[in-house]
């Protein structure tokens, strides 16, 4: 279609942030620091490449994903440990905080619960920001891979996409069979994975993530978590997102105790204030 005589003016209208968030409730990460340094370790759990695995992590402890021996992207699911009903509503997380998070922003669950699942702590990628070609790390706007959308462009039958390793995870943690897990796995945080939007055409882009061996992202857990990560079978997605050939490394999830006082004054957040009458 041609343009219409005033489609620079209409172009050149300002932008509307839709969700304003200077009124949601603020994380006290000073007091999350605090109790952070006399933590102690009370588990880990290796992901293989390739594979998944799950963790649980209480309310008032930390947990932090590490890349242990080479750039790798992991793919992260999480839901409230005693309801799996609740969990990680990347959506809304996306619209609150933007397409990508680090320290002070939070994982927000599903309706009707819409509380904070947990809150980034530490990011030693915070570093890396927006770059010239629109990417920044740790994003909500990708899904996950999963062997469906491998079907539909390509025929494969490929099994060890992070949906099936989820899946599978899920599976095992819970004594749920495949396809009961299946229904509870949902869109993710893509942990150290760098992506963002083509500038003309607007498609999802992913590139090399600048994550090393050393490297993690941190959370304060807000609720009891069963958590589920899967070490993408594209390695740092430099390439390829599901993938035998790429180069693929292990993550590492760990879980931190606080002392014992040392979150005085804390409690876990209520599920959402609505009513839930919707207008009847």
């Amino acid at each position: 279609m041609s343009e219409p005589t005033d489609a620079a003016a209409r172009r050149a209208i300002a932008p509307v942030i839709c969700y304003p968030n200077e009124t949601l409730p603020v994380p006290d990460l000073p007091l999350y620091a605090q109790a952070r340094e006399g933590a102690v370790k009370v588990g880990e759990v290796t992901v293989s490449p390739r594979d998944a695995a799950c963790f649980r992590v209480d309310a008032g402890q930390f947990f932090r994903i590490s890349s242990v021996e080479g750039p790798q992207v992991g793919d992260l699911n999480l839901w409230n440990a005693r309801d799996l009903s609740e969990r990680f509503y990347s959506g809304k997380s996306r619209a609150l905080h933007g397409t990508h998070l680090t320290t002070g922003e939070r994982m927000w669950s599903c309706f009707p619960h819409l509380r904070p699942m947990a809150t980034i702590t530490s990011d030693t990628l915070d570093w890396y920001g927006m770059d010239t070609f629109g990417g920044s790390v740790h994003d909500v706007i990708g899904t996950r891979c999963d062997p469906y959308t491998g079907n539909l462009l390509s025929g494969a039958q490929y099994h060890h996409c992070c949906h099936s390793n989820l899946t599978r995870a899920l599976a095992d943690e819970t004594g749920m069979t495949l396809n009961e897990a299946e229904s509870h796995v949902h869109d993710v945080l893509n942990v150290f994975m760098c992506t963002g939007f083509t500038r003309d055409t607007g498609q999802y882009f992913m590139k090399a993530s600048p994550v090393r061996p050393g490297d993690y992202l941190e959370f304060f857990a807000e609720i009891d978590l069963l958590g589920a990560l899967s070490a993408c079978p594209g390695g740092d997605c430099s390439a390829e997102h599901t993938s035998d050939v790429a180069v693929c490394y292990p993550l590492r999830v760990e879980v931190f105790a606080p002392q014992d006082g040392a979150l005085e004054g804390w409690k876990s957040p209520a599920t959402n204030g609505y009513d839930g009458s919707h207008g009847r």
